[in-house]
């Protein structure tokens, strides 16, 4: 006999079941009868840890986009920094490869939205340059 905790759509179920036999690799599978079935109260979601709050919620000026999904791994210039079109300001990483990511336009990086170690997604404001 073995002792299984089961959940199927959301609900939580201990379950006893009989092994017969042994098993033998490409053997169509035996279905065990099961001894007991009862519900048991649903195991409740664990707590995550706190995720750091983004510098700005949000700034003034144009956006920088992502251009993909990804990790922000570096901020590489502070906020209030002159930037010209083109210069990196963030890192990104997405499948093991960093991907620079670039002023969209000359002027002066009023916010960023993301902090190292957030995931974003493609599209997401990430700073803001006035």
């Amino acid at each position: 006999m073995k002792q299984l905790r089961i959940t199927v759509a959301g609900q939580t179920f201990d379950v006893t079941v009989e092994t017969i036999g042994g098993s033998t690799p490409c053997a169509a599978p035996v279905a065990a009868p099961v001894a007991a079935f009862a519900p048991v109260a649903p195991i409740s979601a664990p707590v995550s840890a706190p995720v750091a709050a983004p510098v700005a919620a949000a700034g003034t000026g144009t956006p920088v986009a992502s251009p993909l999904a990804g990790k922000v791994v570096s901020l590489d210039v502070a906020p209030g920094a002159i930037v010209k079109e083109g210069d990196q300001i963030l890192t990104l990483e997405a499948m093991k490869m960093n991907t620079v990511i670039s002023a969209a336009c000359d002027g002066t990086v009023s916010a960023f939205t993301v902090v190292p170690g957030e995931t974003v997604t493609e599209g997401q404001p990430l700073a803001f340059i006035a």
